[in-house]
């Protein structure tokens, strides 16, 4: 097969920008969480041995925001607890953490999904954000009661989009016939101040043209930096074409710890946990998706191939740092950033430097993967002016009970 050459980046230690802060998102499995790669997702059964009650969601959703994660996203899906009501049982339990709330458009009519963010929107105190997902499974799709063709259903996303966005913006009662959905004088009681932003995700080219029309984030999975930049240019020139500016996100796992060592050898432990059948059986799965970026996660490990010839878990890299073990088993996004804590904040300004403000995160188990991520990396992040946080403090920290052995002020 055709590997993508891992070549070393630059180095970016010393560096500090002036371009817009990023912003940070964690993520919230509802199909319940590991200290393992999990098998399945993108119509395929995805469940963990650590179960997604309401205790432990809340337990990820406070670990969130104590690490200063500005977001969770909450999926949607066959094997996913429901991510509206799932928001709402967690609104109330954060103070300041908002819900990137995934939607399938057209399941509902779009004055009713209107409302509902409208709701959530208002009652959260403004903590609400859309991530609208299309569907990239027709068998899933048609689990729902869902029988469009996948082109079909991306013209029903933007009608969608285009009604609902009325409804949040228009004083006047909002009338369309469209080919797949209509309205007629539809009003919102209240509308929702701020409207929920726009995440939208997709590497096909109908995809392309709905984000460009009606996303004010577009969202790509983690490929190595050349190939990411390649698809955010053909989106800013599809928005540029309808005189829009969006901005840009990407979703990744991510393995950080204090040293580089440390890091890969959980890389390793996890690549060794995986059983070849779970493997073979995970690439038949993903292999029928109709998704393009699906497609495109599975071409970064061979469909598999490479974990046939891994020796560890170093040979599963596209990029340096850039993991593709876990799209082994796990459907949607596949890669990890894995290193040490510096190299994965080098890793992200890398990414940042393309014009991507949104990195939504995750990592097995999520509950001690936030604290790792929060207290190792986020400091690194901010001492190179990439957070709203300002300047990592410069004091050492200090235990309660150890002497000071700073030097004095003589010395």
């Amino acid at each position: 097969m055709d590997w993508l050459p891992v070549t070393r980046r630059h180095d970016r230690k010393a560096a500090v920008t002036s371009r817009n802060p990023l912003h940070l998102h964690w993520f919230l499995p509802t199909y319940g969480d590991s200290r393992n790669l999990m098998a399945g997702g993108h119509g395929s059964s995805m469940s963990g041995d650590r179960p997604a009650s309401l205790h432990y969601l809340k337990q990820l959703a406070l670990a969130a925001e104590a690490n200063r994660f500005e977001a969770v996203l909450i999926p949607a899906g066959l094997w996913c607890e429901d991510a509206w009501l799932t928001a709402a049982l967690l609104a109330d339990a954060t103070d300041s953490l908002k819900f990137l709330v995934a939607l399938r458009p057209g399941l509902v009519s779009p004055l009713l999904s209107a409302q509902m963010a409208s709701t959530l929107q208002w009652q959260s105190g403004g903590r609400v954000l859309l991530n609208v997902v299309t569907g990239g499974e027709s068998s899933e799709q048609r689990a729902f009661g869902d029988t469009l063709s996948k082109e079909e259903r991306y013209e029903r996303c933007g009608e969608f989009l285009d009604i609902t966005r009325r409804l949040w913006t228009s004083d006047q009662p909002v009338t369309v016939a469209g080919k797949h959905l209509t309205a007629e004088g539809a009003v919102l009681a209240r509308r929702p101040d701020p409207a929920p932003p726009i995440f939208f995700g997709g590497s096909s080219p109908a995809a392309g043209d709905v984000a460009a029309a009606h996303a004010d984030t577009y969202l790509t999975w983690g490929e190595p930096p050349a190939q990411v930049k390649k698809k955010l240019d053909w989106i800013r020139g599809l928005a540029a074409d309808r005189g829009r500016e969006l901005s840009y996100g990407i979703r990744l796992h991510v393995i950080s710890r204090d040293t580089s060592e440390e890091a890969w050898a959980e890389a390793n432990r996890l690549l060794n946990n995986l059983d070849p059948q779970t493997v073979r059986n995970a690439q038949a799965s993903l292999a029928r998706s109709e998704s393009e970026g699906q497609r495109l996660m599975r071409d970064l490990h061979g469909g598999g191939a490479a974990f046939d010839e891994a020796a560890d878990a170093r040979s599963l890299q596209v990029y340096p740092g850039l993991w593709t073990g876990v799209g082994l088993v796990r459907g949607g996004a596949g890669t990890a950033l894995v290193g040490s804590h510096d190299e994965v904040a080098d890793l992200i300004a890398e990414y940042a430097d393309l014009g991507l403000d949104h990195f939504i995160l995750s990592g097995y188990p999520h509950l001690e993967e936030a604290y790792h991520f929060g207290e190792g990396v986020r400091p690194r992040l901010a001492a190179r002016g990439l957070l709203n946080d300002g300047a990592a403090p410069s004091e050492p920290v200090r235990g309660a009970f150890l002497p000071d052995l700073s030097p004095s002020p003589t010395s």
